[in-house]
């Protein structure tokens, strides 16, 4: 299996998920009363949560890479400055 970049936005969305369908699954059985009111907004709240988390994750990211384009870029403008300087 390749890795892959961590993304916490689908681990949580994917944990409230199993546990709406864990809820429902123990009501169908009988083994608890879970009302829609309860698993309904739970479901949406987690999925608006995950969204969030996505988001700042990817800022974050980005943040990052653009962070160490700027340094590559600047350690190469240096690299040709230091060259022509020598070269003189």
């Amino acid at each position: 299996m390749q890795r892959h970049e961590f993304q916490p936005g689908r681990l949580l969305a994917g944990l409230i998920l199993t546990a709406a369908g864990v809820l429902y699954l123990l009501d169908a059985t009988g083994e608890a009363d879970a009302p829609w009111l309860l698993v309904v907004p739970m479901a949406v709240g987690g999925l608006v949560l995950a969204s969030l988390v996505g988001m700042v994750t990817y800022a974050v990211r980005r943040d990052r890479r653009d962070r160490s384009e700027d340094r590559s870029e600047d350690r190469a403008v240096r690299r040709v400055r230091i060259s022509e300087s020598r070269d003189q």
